[in-house]
């Protein structure tokens, strides 16, 4: 299977910077939303190449019209990482590209991730002036096409790159340490290395990115695209160091006591898995979506075994447990198999309580899965300790729960099975106790997440820690945001340190 990825660059010619009329508010209201151009489903259900295609320069421009460029803008406040985004619209709309992507850098160390995997419609395009009346900003689909415009286009005749690095600061002389090269680690690295401190990544897998390499598929996070943002924090300095594993290689004491750190910053996510507890969950053919994606997205694992050691499940038939984006990327990951006939995604509960972002169960449906929902396993079946199927019970809506969602109750006798020669398990993940335990003084809560203030200070003298690895399982937007918090209290923190 081919699993090069496949976009459609910007054009790599800057348009000049427009002097055009001015229009009213109620002019740009009248410009339509722009979609986004994509993939044919058929076609890209069977290939791992990105479903979006891109804006057009033409697009992106006049998507950009549409914004009113509010003084007090309201989508600034849905923006975990405070990018200012009127500014770096304005510079869109004036075919501005350049001033457009250095705009959205100063507060953002990933545009061209966000741009692709942040829940816009629950952020910033949530609280667009104009989402009132019509449809919002398409404000990632913006931010996607500056950050990829920059990636693409070169300069001085096609002997560079357009992707400026900022005038970084004389070296302070402190050394910080990022435990975790997510993007909760990665953003605060890159916040930190433009302060002007000597900035070391230490990441437990070969591959920097955490959630972004493993666990988002390449449909809809080109590798390539993380490869690039990390390419950008290690022109700013930052040292990124993988197969390192703290807690084992080194400990949090040894590597502020022994090799002098003089500040931590822990990003480590949460990356272990969990599972329902039912009978059959021993079997083989039962994976965590953790595993899975691993083995596809990061170990390549579809190209066993003449090109990849690792193998990933050859099951004609798949049921994918969860509603969250974690089961999307695991039933749409599967269904692309060569080998794969059938992809179910088994939910408890009805299709408007699904976490998932809407666009990817609307790209799921498009595909091909088969959604059944207000259904929930019993038990998986098999044979000769292989799974052969899923014992399933259909279930109804009824009172709230704790969550604010109404809780699924089983419908005695309505039992069914499902052919199955693989499961995949999508209902949430925890933490890794390793640091935990091996970090005597580190307050954590009952379910093993590290326990931190706004800011990200943990109970250590000199450690923080922010992402998934307080929150729990959350968005890639609010681990940087996390990120770019602690970076900011450990400047302060280092360069108030007596000498």
């Amino acid at each position: 299977m081919n699993n090069d990825t496949q976009t459609s660059p910007p054009r790599t010619d800057e348009p000049m910077a427009q002097i055009k009329p001015k229009l009213s508010n109620k002019e740009r209201m009248k410009i339509p939303r722009h979609p986004m151009p994509e993939q044919n489903p058929l076609e890209r259900a069977r290939n791992f190449f990105e479903v979006p295609l891109g804006y057009t320069p033409e697009m992106a421009m006049e998507e950009a019209e549409r914004c009113l460029l509010c003084k007090k803008a309201k989508c600034v406040e849905g923006c975990p990482v405070n990018v200012q985004i009127p500014d770096f619209i304005e510079h869109v709309a004036a075919g501005n590209f350049s001033l457009a992507a250095q705009a959205l850098k100063q507060m953002n160390a990933l545009p061209a991730v966000c741009g692709r995997v942040c829940p816009q419609e629950d952020q910033c395009e949530s609280l667009c002036v104009i989402g009132a009346k019509v449809e919002p900003v398409a404000v990632g689909r913006l931010e996607r096409f500056v950050a990829d415009w920059e990636r693409a286009n070169p300069a001085n005749g096609g002997t560079g790159s357009k992707v400026k690095i900022p005038e970084l600061p004389p070296p302070t002389g402190k050394k910080v340490a990022i435990i975790g090269a997510g993007p909760a680690g990665l953003t605060c690295a890159g916040d930190l290395a433009k302060r002007g401190h000597a900035v070391t990544i230490f990441e437990a897998l070969h591959k920097p990115g955490g959630v972004l390499v493993y666990g988002i598929p390449e449909f809809r996070l080109p590798k390539q695209i993380v490869e690039a943002e990390v390419q950008y924090l290690e022109k700013l300095g930052v040292q990124i160091k993988c197969d390192f594993v703290v807690g084992m290689t080194r400990t949090i004491d040894e590597l502020m006591n022994e090799d002098g750190y003089d500040a931590v910053f822990i990003g480590t996510g949460a990356g272990l898995p969990y599972f329902m507890g039912l009978p059959g969950e021993n079997l083989n053919g039962v994976y965590s979506a953790n595993e899975f994606l691993t083995r596809v997205n990061l170990m390549k694992g579809f190209e066993f075994p003449n090109h990849a050691d690792t193998p990933v499940p050859m099951a004609k038939h798949v049921v994918v447990v969860g509603g969250g984006n974690t089961a999307m990327d695991a039933a749409r990951t599967a269904l692309r198999l060569p080998w794969t006939e059938k992809v179910y995604i088994v939910y408890r509960r009805s299709h408007v309580e699904m976490p998932a972002r809407k666009e990817e169960i609307h790209h799921g449906e498009q595909e091909g899965i088969e959604f059944l929902l207000l259904t929930n396993p019993t038990r998986f079946l098999g044979k000769d300790g292989w799974l052969n199927g899923v014992e399933c019970q259909k279930m109804e809506l009824g009172e709230p729960d704790a969550s604010g969602r109404r809780k699924p109750v089983a419908i005695p006798g309505s039992e069914f099975t499902l052919e199955a020669e693989a499961v995949i398990i999508a209902v949430g993940n925890g933490s890794n106790p390793l640091i935990n335990k091996t970090t005597p003084g580190l307050s954590v809560t009952k379910y093993g997440n590290i326990i931190a203030d706004e800011s990200g200070k943990t109970s250590r003298e000199g450690v923080w820690a922010g992402g998934d690895i307080v929150i729990g399982a959350a968005t890639v937007i609010k681990a940087m945001g996390a990120g770019k918090s602690a970076a900011k209290a450990i400047d302060e923190f280092v360069t108030g340190k007596k000498q």
